[in-house]
């Protein structure tokens, strides 16, 4: 969850400074817009994630520092899947990524990182992920998705 909120603050600080859009001036600002995207939260909680994302603000409002847009934080599902991933099962809505040993951890970060419409969450062990997925026909889309990756 605080990755996910790191994440639509940065994409709502990226999105005003290359929009030109007003800026973001205040922390109720920006707690409202990331309310209007479904994510609320506390002022003290907001206060952490300005403060651990480095946030700058200035006459013209919060800024990312220098180089926070790009976001290479954690490798691609496709390089994790590349060098960890063995095998995707599908089960309904579940899938169970089989990795190497140890590489369960980089790839579910991997997939909760991309937060993508099939994905609503994971669970690693040390060589198998669950993806739980919507709906039995997500899961056979990213199952084909995962293959291919996978090779």
């Amino acid at each position: 969850m605080k990755n996910q909120r790191h994440n639509a603050i940065k994409d709502l600080l990226v999105k005003t400074s290359v929009t030109n859009r007003e800026a973001i001036t205040n922390q109720d600002e920006l707690r409202r817009k990331l309310a209007a995207k479904g994510i609320h939260v506390t002022q003290a909680t907001l206060s952490r994630d300005i403060h651990e994302l480095k946030l700058m603000k200035g006459p013209s409002g919060y800024a990312l520092p220098a180089g926070a847009e790009e976001n290479d934080d954690l490798p691609s599902v496709q390089d994790v899947l590349e060098n960890f991933g063995l095998e995707v099962r599908q089960a309904q809505n579940l899938l169970i990524v089989l990795t190497t040993m140890g590489g369960a951890q980089p790839v579910a970060a991997a997939f909760d990182q991309q937060e993508w419409d099939e994905v609503v969450g994971t669970i690693a062990g040390d060589n198998t992920v669950l993806i739980i997925c919507p709906d039995a026909r997500k899961a056979e889309a990213l199952r084909t998705r995962i293959e291919a990756y996978i090779g």
